[in-house]
């Protein structure tokens, strides 16, 4: 068996701060539901999210969504255990690991949101044919050890026969809010980063986007979650919030990458309508978003045979204790999309 140090969920202090989301009231007279959002960092990454929010899709369904942002997975599963939050955005790693901690109230996942890494690899030189191999010998900025960010990373490099450690040194000790800052202020070769930090990086002209860890990285990346007292006690809650969901992925299949990027604007204020149609394009031309807000059995599986591969996983976590579809298979069935 593994040996890991786990993230202590239970005793952290989530560290949230507002981030800018629509709110209004239900298009019916009956008072919208609140429901507090946690979402793991603030990233075109989400953007089905922020159209369900912009287009008004949460309201249709009667809710009233506030987003909190926790920087980090960890910080937003310790959001969610905690009652900070009623529903959390993250990977689906992060609800393993408190399963495996042997805890009878682990979080369940109702909805998925991402299929693939939503990061990409930032170099000093405009490398304009790379190739992963090129990494041999220098240094990438990466996550957390035992973050999806850092062991998907890890996991590209080895099917690229690449050794991490060994052929490229991994720096992961880095908050995840520095990483950006720390290569523009010099270090390392290369960075990992999501959308728009990344873009972020190339308008300072101090880096360049030269892969797509997306691209070589088909693995439910982001989920929502929530407590089995939360789902117990608003089953209808949760249905709402997955139609809405939905709605977005749909709505973002469904249009271009200038109909999304204005749409998703107002979340994204520092940014010109070009960069963010940039950013869009990024992750629409990787597939990164799903139609169907279904986590099938495939895909959990091989998410755990990642974080294995990492030296995450200490046991495998049973799909069907883990993960609930009836929610995503109702909307499904029952929404109407125009």
């Amino acid at each position: 068996m593994k040996k890991v140090i786990l993230p202590m969920f239970l005793t952290a202090l989530a560290a949230v701060s507002p981030a800018g989301c629509k709110n209004g009231a239900a298009a019916s007279s009956t008072p919208a539901i609140k429901v507090r959002l946690n979402e793991t960092v603030h990233s075109i990454f989400y953007a089905p999210q922020y159209a369900a929010l912009e287009k008004g899709f949460f309201e249709d369904e009667g809710l009233a969504v506030t987003v909190d942002v926790a920087q980090g997975s960890d910080k937003c599963m310790t959001a969610l255990i905690s009652g900070n939050a009623d529903i959390a955005l993250l990977g689906p790693e992060t609800g393993v690991y408190v399963h495996n901690e042997g805890k009878t109230d682990f979080p369940v996942i109702f909805s998925q949101l991402t299929r693939c890494a939503g990061n990409f690899l930032v170099s000093r030189t405009n490398d304009t044919d790379f190739k992963w191999t090129d990494v041999i010998g220098k240094t990438i900025i990466g996550g957390r050890n035992y973050g999806m960010p850092q062991m998907t990373l890890e996991y590209i490099l080895r099917n690229h026969g690449v050794i991490p450690g060994d052929d490229a040194h991994i720096i992961t000790s880095l908050d995840f809010t520095t990483t950006s800052g720390a290569f523009v202020g010099g270090a390392g070769d290369y960075t990992v980063e999501f959308e728009p930090s990344a873009t972020a990086i190339e308008n300072e002209g101090r880096g360049y986007v030269v892969a797509s860890l997306g691209a070589e990285a088909r693995v439910p990346y982001t989920v929502y979650m929530t407590t089995p007292k939360f789902l117990k006690d608003h089953p209808d809650i949760i249905q709402k919030f997955t139609n809405a969901v939905y709605r977005g992925e749909q709505w973002v299949e469904n249009n271009s990458v200038e109909t999304v990027a204005e749409a998703i604007r107002p979340q994204f204020k520092e940014f010109s309508a070009a960069d963010l149609a940039k950013m869009v394009e990024r992750y629409k031309s990787v597939d990164a978003w799903n139609t169907e807000p279904l986590l099938t059995e495939e895909d959990f599986y091989l998410l755990q045979d990642i974080i294995d591969a990492g030296g995450g996983l200490t046991n495998r976590a049973p799909y069907d204790e883990m993960v609930n579809t009836d929610f995503a298979g109702s909307a499904v069935k029952n929404i109407k999309i125009d």
